[in-house]
């Protein structure tokens, strides 16, 4: 007979996450567990659509994505963007973290190129955030936002082994640790989109 476990996974309804890639499915499933949904990859589900980065905003990635993947598969679907955002560079990377330093760049590749544009920019002066946006689209085109940010400072050099991205440079006072110096299960309570997860944990139990 099945055990009442099984019987409860049997009866999830499926949320599509725009994306293959396998730690943010792992981040993800961690940060909404308990919200209702089983998540499942565009691999999953055998969708190879390609969706262009062109919003001037996260929200706008994040909805490109999410109304894209959601029309394709037919299954309600969430989708992110996130990025950093330097209040002495004009905000930059912002939208364009991935591809600051170019399309093919590094992870380190693309800290050195921060830290050189703010060599002439004192500590007091390097504050930043981190901005997650989350989209969740139905298959019929509405969309729902949840978000979430964290504010830090920008260090003078990376410190740290974990996380990725920006991680080893962003500095949060309140610890006196670099996000990449803290483990990631303290992480996953903390950043930016952790917050938005839980904003989007609630928006998917009323879809429901």
């Amino acid at each position: 007979m099945p055990c009442p476990h099984f019987r409860l996974r049997a009866m999830e309804a499926e949320l599509l996450l725009a994306t293959n890639n396998k730690g943010k499915l792992n981040e993800y499933r961690e940060l909404l567990a308990g919200c209702g949904f089983r998540l499942v990859t565009p691999s999953d589900k055998g969708i190879v659509t390609e969706v262009a980065e062109t919003g001037n905003s996260f929200a706008d990635n994040a909805a490109l994505k999410a109304r894209a993947l959601a029309k394709a598969s037919g299954l309600l679907t969430l989708a992110d963007d996130s990025g950093l955002e330097v209040d002495a560079l004009g905000g930059e990377p912002g939208v364009r973290s991935a591809r600051y330093a170019g399309d093919n760049a590094t992870d380190t590749g693309r800290i050195d190129l921060l830290l050189r544009r703010l060599e002439t920019v004192p500590v007091g002066k390097r504050t930043a955030r981190f901005r997650c946006v989350i989209a969740i689209a139905t298959p019929t085109g509405q969309v729902k936002f949840a978000e979430g940010k964290i504010e830090g400072l920008i260090s003078l050099a990376p410190q740290g082994r974990h996380g990725f991205g920006y991680d080893p440079v962003f500095f949060l006072q309140e610890l006196g640790k670099t996000m990449a110096e803290i483990a990631p299960k303290e992480k996953n309570h903390i950043s930016h989109r952790a917050l938005a997860a839980a904003d989007a944990c609630l928006i998917l139990k009323d879809l429901k």
